[in-house]
């Protein structure tokens, strides 16, 4: 029997189909006391999750109720469901699982892991964030200084913007009818690779934002590709995005991100093509000064009849979301 792990991450769901998705690799290092070790140990972790070694072609299978679908996985390991699914759920979270049990020359791969999909509440919003100096303090400008925080601050010295935990907190009960605690869904939209999958879902978790499907980079496995990790083309947060509002045409989606790259650019062709489906877009100034490329792009997202706010402090999206009825209370604070 040949080592095999498999990686899964969360689906979603609409009233027609699921998405489902993963990769196979070798051996994947698991658990929490990885990512809040400290030093040396800590840097190791994370040069560890780039030199992760893929499985390709091999068969994996979906069951999910009572539906059962077979795929076969990319050269890299990768593999995606999207499948007709009709069953009638709740909203919130609910279950699947993913197995491989095939053979490939003489040697045989066996694996079953389970994970969560997430099918939205009747009248919710769809909220899309980036994560880099979006939510998450990364110093995205300046490459070396990133890769400085990534390999020396573990999940615990890594911090989230002020206050802005609280808007996502806020925005995870927004709807447009009854506010429902964690009521709307969420994608972590970024051009972060997989292999930091774990490490920001702890951060999320550690730190109370709303839990999330995270919709990454195509994974690395080598130490030349951590040297540019964030790097390169961000034309698959537009294709991300635009898959996922096209998957929940129902929904009016909020969109967050900072102008440290391309979101506004990125923002600004969603806009054009999904006015309708876009509620309001909130873009973080990372630098002392705003961008009037940026303050342009915004005013004319804002033609389209969708508001926008440009802060350097997430209390400032707080009132805009508030005061635009986005939002209708504050989450309840914990005694």
């Amino acid at each position: 029997m040949k080592r095999c792990d498999l990686k899964l991450y969360r689906g979603y769901a609409n009233k027609k189909e699921i998405v489902i998705f993963g990769h196979i690799v070798e051996k994947y290092p698991e658990g929490d006391h990885k990512y809040t070790r400290t030093g040396f140990r800590y840097a190791r972790t994370i040069l560890q999750l780039f030199s992760l070694k893929t499985i390709p072609n091999l068969r994996v299978v979906l069951r999910v109720g009572s539906v059962v679908a077979e795929t076969q996985a990319e050269d890299d390991g990768y593999f995606r469901f999207q499948i007709p699914f009709h069953e009638p759920m709740e909203g919130g979270w609910h279950s699947y699982e993913v197995s491989v049990d095939d053979e490939i020359g003489k040697h045989k791969y066996k694996a079953t892991r389970h994970e969560e999909f997430f099918f939205p509440y009747e009248s919710s919003y769809g909220i899309i964030s980036d994560i880099d100096d979006t939510f998450l303090i990364s110093h995205s400008r300046r490459s070396f200084k990133k890769l400085f925080v990534l390999l020396a601050k573990n999940v615990q010295a890594r911090k989230p913007f002020d206050d802005v935990v609280k808007h996502y907190q806020l925005l995870s009960l927004a709807s447009r009818t009854n506010p429902i605690q964690q009521n709307n869904i969420f994608f972590y939209v970024s051009s972060s690779e997989w292999n930091l999958y774990d490490m920001i879902v702890r951060f999320a978790e550690l730190n109370g934002l709303p839990k999330a499907i995270l919709k990454l980079k195509k994974i690395k496995s080598g130490l030349d590709d951590f040297i540019m990790t964030g790097a390169g083309s961000h034309g698959h947060k537009f294709r991300k995005i635009q898959n996922i509002i096209e998957f929940y045409p129902e929904l009016q989606f909020i969109l967050l991100g900072d102008d440290s790259q391309k979101d506004p650019e990125i923002y600004a062709e969603i806009c054009a093509i999904y006015a309708p489906n876009i509620r309001a877009v909130y873009i973080r100034q990372t630098r002392k000064r705003s961008k009037s490329e940026v303050t342009m792009l915004l005013k004319g997202i804002e033609e389209r009849d969708i508001d926008t706010s440009y802060f350097s402090h997430s209390n400032k999206a707080i009132i805009h979301s508030i005061e635009t009825g986005i939002v209708f209370r504050q989450p309840t604070e914990n005694k």
